[in-house]
């Protein structure tokens, strides 16, 4: 028989390891809380979780954090008290007392937690002096923007650069009313070892620390009767955009999307899954030319720039490893450079902060400038279709424009954790064992590659975020390992570097790939879920499931020249790190 515990008189069926707040959530309470997350360690920092726990011989109370306490089968809590709505409600004062209240021109405006308990519990007035009222910024980055008077000292971000990413970039800094969250040496983020990912922005509850908003040039490109502008549109951002007006985040709105974009005034808008497509030819011949050599270290993949930019700052002496091959993004972009078209502003939607970053790099420029000139995140996206005052819901789907428009399913996967490890070898089945490919194709489907981690909330961290699994392609064995979250990043080049043997790693810096990243509306694990459901749903709509089927790639191949000219297209030499291609 079940054991159970009571939450304002709910009989709640107890789970061991799991704590009060998880418990109440089975119950449909929410608990209000600002530093807890279940993929993060315990803080129990901003106290708006208490609850009172009764005991049932005396039936006297204490109160005590539901993020941090591990409940006993037969015990009750209460979450809803006059004494809690109290306690609550003074924090709630005291945390705006030190916080720049401009919530209007805010970019979390309507997304704040913060906002939403202060709506919650009705706080109308701030009895205690403002102590922050003045912004306090760092646009030193492109990917992201810290706003310190917004800050609410949660140690969220904290946690999550630590823990999730380790990348380190950030931390408390001083003691007491000084107390803020700053880069080690409190220099500029683009200055110190921030790798772009904007996770820290995903889970920060306010808005001290946002993405990077440039809509604002983008519409003086729009506006601009003397250009044209055009834009692709990454994987993932087909299934953000649509869950921010109300359609299931499965649900792939790629027709509205371009439909939106058109009617904002793009002039031309394309799929980056063409230039995933190409991606996936280059890191597949890549990897096979790689193991006749037989090298001790394996190829990694090169799509994701905080990966990029991670191992260059963190891990240089891997930069060798990593493939070549351009990011879809650039690709794309450098392609339309080659050709020689003029008059257009090119750039790019995308589910990822770091793209911002990559698209600045000098490696993509030229004295004509940057191959992409702008990135807009799926947020940004977001924004301008309800600036633009556009019924998504009911926009009928638009197709983008016509060449390069045949593309395959394995593209579209691009944007999951896995997605790119599974085109490759799809592509690697089909190019050298045609006869058996489908039966590879279910092979590889099944072989453990698919599935994003997952917060467990008894552990307090990530699972599943390192997959590894053996496949044998044309008689070849490869040891695969799939890779999602810098931290898991870090412990596989640890196994690396102690004898474990890969020869193809897959790594994306954002925890489920790109369905997860910060450019997306921020989501829980369900809808981030749901969103890696969708791009594997939209997967099998496509008549092509491989690359090595399609005619276009033929065609965009022999536009591109000769094999010389072919290899400097397709592949890139960072500057300054060690990366010198084949």
């Amino acid at each position: 028989m079940a054991d159970f515990i009571t939450i304002d008189g709910i009989n709640v069926e107890f789970e061991k390891g799991l704590n009060v707040l998880e418990h109440a959530k089975k119950a449909g309470i929410e608990i209000p809380a600002f530093c807890y997350s279940p993929e993060l360690s315990i803080y129990g920092a901003c106290r708006m979780c208490l609850v009172e726990t009764v005991d049932q011989k005396s039936g006297r109370s204490s109160l005590d954090s539901a993020c941090s306490q591990l409940p006993k089968a037969g015990q009750v809590f209460l979450t809803n008290t006059a004494k809690l709505r109290k306690y609550r409600k003074n924090i709630l004062e005291l945390l705006l007392a030190n916080h720049c209240r401009d919530c209007t021109t805010c970019d979390q405006s309507q997304r704040c937690s913060l906002q939403k308990f202060a709506d919650r519990y009705g706080i109308t007035g701030v009895r205690y002096p403002q102590h922050s009222p003045v912004p306090q910024l760092d646009t030193s980055s492109f990917c992201i923007t810290k706003d310190t008077s917004k800050c609410i000292l949660c140690g969220k971000c904290i946690r999550m650069c630590n823990e999730i990413q380790k990348v380190g970039a950030i931390d408390f800094a001083h003691r007491g009313a000084e107390m803020v969250v700053s880069t080690v040496g409190e220099k500029p983020i683009n200055d110190s070892v921030c790798v772009g990912c904007g996770q820290c922005a995903a889970i920060c509850p306010t808005g001290a620390i946002t993405v990077k908003n440039n809509t604002e040039n983008v519409w003086k490109f729009i506006d601009d009767k003397n250009i044209k502008v055009s834009i692709q549109i990454a994987p993932a951002v087909r299934l953000g955009v649509g869950n921010a007006f109300g359609i299931p985040a499965s649900e792939n709105t790629f027709g509205k999307i371009v439909a939106a974009l058109r009617l904002i005034g793009f002039d031309e808008v394309y799929d980056t899954n063409a230039a995933a497509d190409m991606t996936i030819i280059q890191e597949a011949t890549e990897l096979l030319a790689r193991l006749k050599t037989k090298p001790t270290w394996p190829l990694f993949t090169s799509c994701c720039p905080a990966w990029v930019r991670y191992v260059e700052k963190h891990h240089p002496e891997v930069m060798p490893h990593v493939s070549t091959t351009k990011s879809p993004m650039q690709l794309y972009a450098g392609t339309y450079k080659k050709e020689g078209v003029k008059g257009f502003v090119r750039g790019a939607a995308m589910p990822c902060v770091a793209k911002k970053m990559e698209g600045a790099r000098s490696e993509f420029s030229s004295s004509e400038g940057q191959d992409i000139a702008f990135v807009l995140s799926s947020q940004e996206i977001i924004r301008m279709i309800k600036e633009a005052g556009i019924d998504y819901v009911n926009l009928k789907p638009a197709l983008i424009e016509e060449k390069w428009r045949e593309t395959t399913g394995a593209a579209v996967i691009f944007g999951v954790s896995g997605g790119v490890m599974e085109a490759a070898l799809r592509y690697a089945a089909g190019a050298l064992d045609p006869k058996n490919a489908e039966a590879l194709y279910k092979a590889i489907e099944e072989s453990g590659v698919r599935g994003i981690p997952h917060p467990d909330a008894k552990a307090g961290a990530l699972v599943d975020g390192i997959k590894t699994f053996k496949v044998t392609v044309a008689g070849i064995e490869l040891s695969i390992a799939v890779v999602s979250g810098l931290a898991n990043a870090d412990a596989i080049i640890k196994r690396i570097e102690g004898g474990e043997h890969f020869d193809f790693v897959e790594v994306m810096a954002c925890p489920g790939g790109c369905i997860g990243g910060a450019g997306q509306p921020q989501a829980d694990w369900d809808i981030k879920s749901e969103r890696a459901r969708g791009l594997y749903l939209a997967d099998k709509e496509y008549q092509l499931n491989s690359v090595e089927k399609s005619p276009v790639m033929k065609q965009w191949q022999d536009l591109m020249g000769g094999e010389k000219a072919e290899h400097e297209h397709w592949h890139i030499h960072y500057e300054g790190h060690g990366h010198h291609g084949h």
